[in-house]
């Protein structure tokens, strides 16, 4: 029996959004669910215990970044990544496509894999789907991804289509060369913005069987309205008995939206990119605080939020530390920018446990 599992405990009777139960090895995470990303063994600014207050459950990290600092070997040296980080909780390490893919002026792709020069030291290196899950099997997450070609937007019909089946090419290379059983490998669908590749791809790698599904290469510069319209197309044909996740998204309405059409997984940069250009995301809006209005303004940042920050400090003394560039500001804007996304989806868990998501959240789903 494997040690991963999920479990559907309820569904909104409108859409096709569902909560669930995801079992790991290191824990349960509760869906649908927002994921913090931490790039490098970290998320920026916290320690993980100021992770763990912000309702985290689940974090990821990045085999790309990894793999040039400090290195697999490294990590596992120090006992894995969960060890190497202090982070107990469940975790997810990307292939590094995505990475590979916006170094476009940078790297060569083929069937074999994409060679691309290091921007660290500008040493050659070839990321193979072999090379990947190996790095990731040694780093330890609990759910790895697997090695996949995210076209750009625009991209031609024939690039898209030549990407996707390079993507389902590499992903059975992945699964030969995956090693560890304490580890679900989880297939990516690809297809840019052609609805047909997308069905096409999602049928495909549903019948490979793998312990969970996710929608890659959207959040790509295309319009919002479009990224609608792929998972809407693509989610459903996921298998219903695995978790789906949909990457790099994060604001409530691309989640809502996501949601409605069965997603259970989310992660996304912007909750500390955000903080460290001293902005706040209050109840789904993006907040300036180096505004003057926030200067004297001695009231929580949001009233509503049970957060470290919104109970302890006031808009105008973060809109202080982020004036004077005091690191603490983005400390606390991110602890408060991931409670208020991870919040935003355990609200709406609560809402489909007891079928209210469909009117409760109706102003986000249009």
């Amino acid at each position: 029996m494997s040690i991963f599992s999920f479990q559907s405990v309820g569904c909104c009777s409108k859409t096709l959004a569902r909560a669930g139960v995801f079992f790991t090895p290191h824990g349960v995470v509760e869906t649908p669910r927002f994921m913090p990303v931490g790039t490098l063994a970290n998320v920026k600014t916290l320690t993980p215990s100021q992770l763990k207050d912000t309702g985290a459950q689940m974090v990821l990290a990045n085999t790309y970044h990894l793999h040039l600092q400090p290195g697999e070997a490294i990590v596992s040296g120090g006992g894995g990544l969960h060890k190497f980080m202090g982070w107990d909780g469940p975790m997810l390490t990307d292939s590094g496509g995505f990475q590979v893919f916006s170094l476009s002026e940078m790297r060569k792709i083929t069937d074999d894999g994409v060679t691309f020069r290091s921007p660290h030291d500008g040493q050659i290196i070839n990321l193979t789907p072999e090379r990947s899950i190996e790095i990731q099997n040694t780093l330890g997450a609990d759910v790895i991804m697997a090695f996949d070609e995210c076209p750009p937007y625009p991209a031609s019909r024939e690039e898209v289509e030549a990407a996707t089946e390079r993507t389902y090419r590499w992903l059975k290379r992945c699964i030969v060369a995956h090693q560890r059983s304490d580890q679900a490998l989880f297939a990516i669908v690809q297809g840019g913005v052609y609805l047909d590749l997308r069905s096409e791809a999602a049928i495909a790698l549903s019948q490979l069987d793998l312990p969970g599904y996710a929608i890659g290469g959207v959040s790509v510069g295309e319009p919002p309205e479009l990224m609608a319209k792929i998972v809407q197309a693509t989610a459903p044909l996921l298998p219903r008995e695995k978790p789906r996740y949909l990457m790099g998204v994060g604001t409530y309405r691309e989640m809502a939206i996501a949601i409605a059409s069965g997603i259970d997984l989310f992660d996304c940069v912007i909750p500390t990119r955000w903080a460290r250009h001293g902005t706040a995301i209050v109840q789904g809006e993006r907040w300036n605080l180096k505004n003057a209005k926030f200067r004297e303004d001695f009231t929580p940042l949001d009233e509503t939020c049970s957060c470290y920050t919104c109970k302890n400090f006031t808009r105008a003394y973060l809109s202080h530390l982020i004036r004077a560039q005091e690191i603490l500001a983005y400390t606390l804007l991110s602890i408060h920018n991931i409670t208020e996304l991870i919040s935003f989806t355990q609200k709406i868990r609560e809402a489909i446990l007891s079928d209210r998501f469909a009117t409760d959240f109706a102003h986000w789903l249009r």
